[in-house]
């Protein structure tokens, strides 16, 4: 399974689609021309344009149960990158030309978008049997006061576990229950006799998602914040502290752009990745694995919350059959075709069955755990940055760069990468989002 949740736009695979910035709108004009589906949904039909579903498998699979369980409206599946998605609804908005009925996409994508998604109260108000968890709906309405999107799924981060590593765990701590001192504890524990070779691993290669790690749970957990605590002393003591946790970490993770496959082949026991990049470890012997929630620190529980939703641009053909589509999205039924099929998680109180994939179940209950944990700190991947995303993910990375493999001191770094975020945060002008207060703008303090 590959990661679907962040895809990366890049301008050759613009124009390997024929579909600059400028030709984004094409996407609608011409019927799903830059689609990978070609689908069209045609006269009276619902087009859902989507950035999730990237890999060929998976979007089959959810075509497979678009045509199974969305009954009584014909739908095609538009899967586009995160560029074209931005792209084309933004132009088709703007020029009052919408083709795109329904838009499916994470949080941080749609909350740019706020202003061109037409209220979805109405909708949500009708769908109160399916028990949504209040922190959803309240993520739902954007920064405003009406809903702008219902939500579709989710998923998170969390440690892959190979039960051979337990024997090392220190005395005293559950597995499920960890605290980031226990977790160093256990890493060097486990290094020590492991005849010296480190049993943790985390993805820090080219396309790994390690700053993902600092962004929605170390940080949080340390700080309580993400962006305003950047340069804290308690960032400093988060950095330290990591800094000391690298040096149990297996070298190779530098190499490493998911962890399923360095734990299937045995290099490291214990791993941190998104659950799409770690499902694959424990897939043919679930029962020698554990997935457990992130660890804890003096703030709390940090973990991030990747939330995907569903909403309707202003001005949308075929209004009504867009929201019967979307409640449909929202059946139990759909849900746990989608967590089976493809591991997103359910945002509904769908009852999870006995009988999941091991692997799928291990996931499903490290991610429920951690959400419900009493001390959790929700954080959320960064919204309102745009094309410039990867730029302030760049910012923790070089963090991590300077401070664990070069070895320069934690406060020089981070008074620097400070400097740097903030002429980012300087030119948006927007505000920040969770664990970071609302309201000002956003910035290092």
């Amino acid at each position: 399974m590959t990661h679907r949740f962040e895809p990366r736009m890049t301008r050759r695979s613009l124009l390997a689609l024929g579909a600059g910035a400028a030709a984004a709108p094409l996407l609608g004009a011409c019927g799903g021309g830059v689609s990978t589906s070609g689908a069209d949904a045609g006269k009276g039909g619902v087009t859902l344009m989507s950035n999730q579903f990237s890999p060929v498998e998976e979007k089959q699979r959810f075509e497979k149960i678009l045509k199974d369980r969305v009954t009584g409206e014909k739908v095609a599946f538009n899967q586009v990158e995160t560029g074209i998605f931005a792209a084309t609804l933004q132009t088709q908005v703007d020029a009052g030309k919408v083709q795109v009925s329904v838009v499916g996409a994470l949080h941080g994508d749609l909350a740019q978008h706020a202003a061109r998604l037409i209220d979805l109260d109405d909708v949500l108000g009708g769908l109160t049997d399916r028990g949504f968890a209040p922190e959803l709906t309240a993520l739902a309405k954007l920064g405003g006061s009406t809903t702008k999107y219902i939500p579709w799924m989710q998923a998170s981060y969390v440690l892959a576990v190979n039960k051979k590593a337990l024997e090392w765990l220190p005395s005293g701590a559950d597995v499920q229950k960890l605290t980031y001192d226990q977790l160093l504890a256990w890493t060097t524990a486990g290094r020590q006799a492991n005849g010296n070779k480190p049993i943790f691993g985390i993805p820090a290669g080219v396309k790994g998602l390690y700053h993902r790690f600092f962004q929605g749970f170390l940080l949080p957990s340390f700080t309580g914040g993400q962006i305003t605590t950047f340069r804290s002393p308690e960032a400093v003591t988060a950095w330290t502290y990591m800094k000391q946790l690298w040096a149990q970490t297996a070298r190779a993770s530098t190499t490493y752009d998911n962890l399923q496959e360095p734990l299937q082949r045995g290099e490291v026991l214990i791993g941190f990745d998104h659950v799409a990049r770690l499902v694959g470890a424990p897939a043919d012997k679930p029962d020698d694995w554990l997935m457990v929630p992130a660890p804890s620190g003096p703030k709390g529980l940090g973990y991030m919350l990747v939330l995907a939703g569903l909403g309707i641009p202003e001005g949308a053909p075929e209004l009504d059959k867009a929201k019967d589509v979307i409640k449909q999205l929202t059946t139990p039924q759909v849900q746990l075709d989608v967590l089976r099929q493809n591991a997103f998680f359910p945002v509904t109180n769908a009852q999870v069955p006995t009988d999941l994939p091991g692997a799928v179940a291990l996931a499903e209950g490290a991610v429920r755990a951690q959400r419900e944990a009493p001390h959790a700190i929700l954080s959320l991947p960064p919204v309102g940055l745009g094309a410039r995303d990867g730029e302030v993910g760049q910012i923790f990375k070089n963090c991590f760069k300077e401070i664990c493999l070069d070895g320069k001191p934690v406060r020089q770094v981070l008074d620097a990468q400070a400097g740097e975020l903030n002429k980012i945060m300087d030119e948006l002008t927007i505000p920040c989002w969770q664990p970071d207060p609302a309201g000002a703008n956003c910035r290092a303090a």
